[in-house]
């Protein structure tokens, strides 16, 4: 019986060792992915496992056809100077991964709802003293976004009982009873507008880049908090700060930046009213990523449909 030939990739990132994170992972006999040094004959390479790769990383590939992303988001391959509009992006699409980002917002939700940081500081100081709190529905909870992951996000915080109201692309197949939904060129001020909370897992595009200022801001209930696991260039970082100065906020979950790692001399580290975490709202699981690399790659081979493929068009 003959085999095919193994179709050849490369891992390129700037920030990561995506060999260390998949190679383990990565079984199949077929498919081989080399680290750039590894790599004797450039022609070889059919495509690329990539997160934030340098500026000149495609460079010396002629034959690449195909760059994919560890995760979700695919905005710095569709915006990289040097990856060809004629090369196919895709991504891993792992229901794991929305459900952890689903799990991350409805606890930072149920953090700032139930002021489990002032719980602490009491145990801290030895006082008990009950919180008043309030009924969920009379929260309400804005999600801006309704892919995979904003789908999971509505699901869970819809389950806890909160009023949600949120931003679509289109009206959705399957909506969920009790939500309210936001469709056209106004949907995520309209979703934001009288929110308590407002949740963002928008892909970045044109259209969504800097989404997060101070009109949709200005248009949530006084005192809202912000929950941004989208992209960093969704929010406008100034327009934050402004609002938390003039308690339009009264703070904001961050997970996300325009620069990462937060460079440390950022005043967003020493703002108490702000919960920095290191873009770890989700991730993808070493044997998900692999698997629909092998699959990718060999349709890629085969010349075969790719399921994961993006539409450069839209962005996603």
């Amino acid at each position: 019986m003959t085999h095919p030939a193994p179709i050849l990739g490369v891992y390129l990132s700037e920030t990561l060792d995506l060999e260390d994170l998949y190679g383990a992972a990565l079984t199949a006999d077929d498919v081989q992915i080399l680290r750039p040094d590894q790599v004797t004959d450039p022609q070889d390479i059919r495509f690329a496992l990539c997160w934030l790769p340098g500026p000149r990383d495609f460079e010396g590939y002629p034959n690449l056809s195909l760059a994919m992303s560890i995760g979700a988001g695919v905005d710095a391959l569709l915006a990289h100077p040097g990856l060809s509009e004629d090369i196919a992006i895709a991504r891993v699409r792992d229901l794991q991964q929305a459900a952890l980002m689903a799990g991350f917002a409805a606890h930072e939700v149920l953090h700032y709802e139930r002021d489990f940081g002032q719980m602490m500081q009491n145990a801290q100081g030895t006082q008990w003293r009950p919180l008043p709190m309030r009924a969920p529905e009379l929260s309400v909870v804005a999600v801006l976004g309704n892919g995979t992951m904003g789908q999971a996000v509505v699901e869970a915080l819809n389950v806890l009982g909160f009023t949600m109201q949120v931003a679509s692309r289109s009206a959705p197949n399957a909506p969920l009873e009790g939500v309210r939904y936001f469709t056209g060129d106004t949907a995520n001020k309209d979703a934001a507008k009288g929110a308590d909370y407002v949740i963002n897992v928008l892909p970045l595009t044109s259209a969504t880049e800097d989404v997060l200022n101070a009109e949709l801001f200005d248009g949530l209930n006084p005192g809202a908090r912000l929950i941004q696991i989208g992209r960093g260039e969704h929010l406008v970082e100034n327009d934050l700060l402004t609002a938390l100065e003039t308690g339009q906020l009264a703070g904001a979950t961050l997970d996300v930046f325009r620069t990462e790692p937060l460079p440390q001399d950022h005043p967003f580290w020493s703002d108490p009213r702000l919960r920095i975490t290191p873009h770890i709202a989700s991730d993808t699981m070493p044997e998900v990523v692999t698997a629909q690399v092998v699959e990718t790659a060999r349709a890629l081979r085969d010349g075969t449909p790719l399921r994961l493929a993006i539409a450069r068009s839209r962005g996603y």
